[in-house]
């Protein structure tokens, strides 16, 4: 048996645990033997629970340089995901980053780049990719089992009030890059790209409607495909009846899943169109079988498993930087469109293109005027 890999999480803010939790599950295939925060109280209290025997740090540079990492897991706040991924693929350990991966295409690009250069990956969290059914459907979509996709439904109806910001990089433009079409409805429209394709084209609104925020809190695009198909994508922080949807309509069979934070397999159906009814059958005949398949819920351990198989193999893991940039150039292309009042097209975010450098381009309307010196 080889050895496990060894795995170090840089903050342990909420989101931190999902991944300690993950490690603790793939065990003994992937162990947790650091863990750094700024608070190395926390810290400690951290490690002690999920890993007793693991280094504390205060500080990501020495764990880095230390020649023993096999993956880093960037759970940091947003506006640090880019630099510490730099310093980790510069001292050659793969990073899994918490989403959003950068703040804006141009830092991004500049991760990409830096990972092509040193051939070490950058990986973002995308996890509703990983799951049993999410698999099988893109499984069935690559073989053409269901036919043409026609027309698509993406829907993040979450709900936050006003004491969620006080986080003082939440809903900032620099601190977070974006409200609910960067941080949180980001996820499902990643699993409707990974679906569907490249995307085309875009037409989108957005508002602050009702939130303590620098950014949206409501967004909605209407998205054409490369594949022909239509699809609608709505992120929103104030729908007091949460919900994740998804639904795609293809030419043989309608495949939906409604959940909130991670779905089951109970939370997938398929309805076959008139003469497909064998794809049902299928459908249920591949479900995921065993005890937990109707209550285990898709999350990081999942994706952390995918990772984890392909860094043994010696193979690529997903999802690489490069791919994870047509997901956050939708992000920003739903902010240009909705500030710009126009469609915008694939690859039209370049060059000097203010959207490529900010997601809020300089032209958020609800922003305040800025007074000119007399």
């Amino acid at each position: 048996m080889t050895r496990p890999l060894r795995a170090a999480i840089i903050g342990t803010g909420a989101i931190a645990q999902a991944h300690a939790q993950a490690i603790t599950e793939l065990a003994p295939r992937i162990e947790l033997i650091a863990v750094v925060d700024l608070d190395e109280d926390r810290a400690r209290a951290f490690a002690e629970r999920f890993a007793p025997d693991a280094a504390v740090h205060a500080e990501a540079d020495a764990l880095l340089g230390s020649g023993r990492l096999d993956l880093v897991h960037i759970c940091t706040p947003p506006q640090t995901h880019v630099p510490l991924a730099l310093r980790a693929l510069r001292a050659g350990v793969p990073a899994l980053i918490e989403k959003p991966t950068a703040l804006s295409l141009a830092e991004l690009d500049e991760l990409v780049a830096v990972s092509e250069q040193t051939g070490v990956p950058a990986l973002t969290v995308f996890q509703h990719r990983f799951g049993a059914a999410a698999q099988r459907l893109r499984r069935l979509v690559r073989e053409g089992a269901l036919g043409r996709p026609l027309v698509a439904t993406c829907e993040t109806l979450w709900y936050r009030t006003p004491d969620y910001f006080d986080l003082p990089w939440r809903g900032r433009w620099a601190g977070e890059g974006g409200g609910p079409t960067m941080g949180h409805g980001i996820h499902q429209f990643d699993l409707l790209l990974a679906v569907l394709g490249p995307w085309t084209r875009l037409t989108a609104f957005a508002a602050r409607q009702a939130l303590p925020t620098d950014t949206e809190d409501v967004s909605m695009a209407l998205v054409e495909f490369e594949c022909g198909a239509l699809a609608t994508v709505v992120n929103s922080l104030v729908s007091p009846r949460e919900t994740s949807r998804l639904r795609f309509d293809f030419e043989r069979a309608t495949v939906e899943v409604e959940h909130l934070y991670g779905y089951t397999e109970s939370d997938w159906t398929l309805t076959p169109a008139p003469g497909h009814e064998q794809l049902a059958a299928r459908w249920a005949a591949e479900a995921q079988q065993g005890p937990d398949a109707g209550t285990r819920r898709s999350g990081h351990r999942d994706q952390l498993a995918a990772i984890v198989a392909a860094l043994e193999a010696g193979e690529p893991p997903e999802v690489g930087a490069a791919e994870a940039r047509r997901t956050l150039e939708l992000a920003a292309a739903t902010y240009a469109s909705a500030f710009r009042g126009g469609p915008v097209r694939a690859g039209e975010l370049a060059g000097d293109d203010p959207f490529l450098r900010s997601m809020d381009g300089g032209l958020v309307p609800w922003a305040p005027v800025k007074e000119v010196p007399a």
